[in-house]
C-alpha cells in the first residue's frame, strides 16, 4: 500500500495494524529471563489490557494467582516441573478457570448456582484462554517475553492447595513474563490454506500441504538456535497424541464441581 496516497488518518491506521499484526507474529516462547522486575503499574496495565477480550455472556469466568512467596515458588516449579523458568522469571502467573466469583454473584439475588454442564465448563476455559491472550499480547507490546506452562496440569490438585483454591476454581496454565535473556527464532506456522476452508472442510488437501510443512519444520528444527533435532510437526503429532495424557483430570475438574452433565 503506497501511503502516498493516504490521508493523514487512514496512514496513522494503516501503520496501526502493521504494528500490531507484526507484533503478533514475532511470538516466541521464553525460557530465559534478565533479573530486571516489572514495575507494579505495567503489570497492572497488562492485566487490565487483558480483562477486554471477550466475554461469554460477560462472566469473565477467569482469575490469576500472582505467586511472590520463594517457597511458593518452589513447590509450583517442583509440581509443574518447570524449575528454571519458575525460579529465575520476575513474575509468575498461574492462570485460573473460575465460577466462584460468579457464584458469589448469584448468592446476592438467592440464586444458587449450578455451573456443573460441559456448556459452564467450556464458558469458564474459553474465557480464560482469551483472557490470557490478551495479556500476552499487551506484555509483549512492552517488550517483555512470557512462556505458558501447561505443566500446572501435571499437579493440578496439589497446585490448587497450595494457593488455597476453592471449589468452582481450577488452574489450567502457569505462565513466566519478564525481560527476555534469550534470542528465539519464530516458529513457523502452518500455511493458512491449512487452516482456511471455504464453505466446506477439505481435507483432501492436507496430504500435500503437510509434506510440504514438515519439511518446513524439519529444517527449522534442524537449525533453531537452541534444542535442535531432527523432526518434523507431523511426526511430532503422531508422537504426542500416540500416549494418553493426564488423565487425571477428569476427575479433578469433576471433584472441584464442574460434573459435566
Amino acid at each position: 500500500m503506497n501511503f502516498y496516497h493516504l490521508t493523514r488518518g487512514e496512514k496513522i491506521l494503516c501503520l496501526k495494524r502493521t504494528n500490531v499484526l507484526d507484533l503478533l507474529k514475532k511470538h516466541t516462547s521464553i525460557r530465559s529471563y534478565q533479573s530486571t522486575d516489572i514495575p507494579e503499574n505495567e503489570l497492572r496495565q497488562m492485566i487490565s489490557s487483558a480483562q477486554h477480550a471477550a466475554s461469554s455472556n460477560f462472566v469473565q469466568a477467569y482469575s490469576i494467582i500472582r505467586i511472590t512467596d520463594f517457597e511458593k515458588r518452589q513447590s509450583l516449579a517442583k509440581l509443574s516441573k518447570n524449575k528454571q523458568q519458575i525460579l529465575s522469571a520476575p513474575v509468575v502467573l498461574l492462570f485460573c478457570a473460575d465460577l466462584k466469583r460468579v457464584e458469589h454473584a448469584c448468592q446476592i439475588h438467592d440464586v444458587s448456582l449450578d455451573g456443573q454442564t460441559v456448556e459452564d465448563f467450556i464458558i469458564t476455559i474459553v474465557d480464560t484462554a482469551l483472557f490470557a491472550q490478551n495479556f500476552v499480547v499487551a506484555a509483549e507490546s512492552l517488550g517483555y517475553g512470557i512462556c505458558y506452562i501447561g505443566g500446572v496440569r501435571n499437579n493440578p490438585e496439589a497446585i490448587s492447595e497450595l494457593v488455597q483454591l476453592p471449589d468452582k476454581v481450577i488452574p489450567l496454565f502457569g505462565m513466566t513474563v519478564g525481560v527476555p535473556a534469550e534470542e528465539q527464532w519464530v516458529k513457523p506456522r502452518l500455511p493458512v490454506e491449512a487452516i482456511l476452508h471455504d464453505n466446506y472442510y477439505d481435507e483432501e488437501k492436507y496430504n500435500n500441504l503437510l509434506q510440504t510443512y514438515d519439511e518446513t519444520m524439519n529444517a527449522y528444527y534442524k537449525n533453531r538456535l537452541t534444542n535442535t533435532k531432527d523432526t518434523n510437526w507431523s511426526k511430532s503429532m503422531s508422537e504426542f497424541f500416540n500416549i494418553p495424557r493426564r488423565l487425571h483430570m477428569k476427575k479433578f475438574v469433576q471433584k472441584r464441581g464442574f460434573t459435566l452433565k
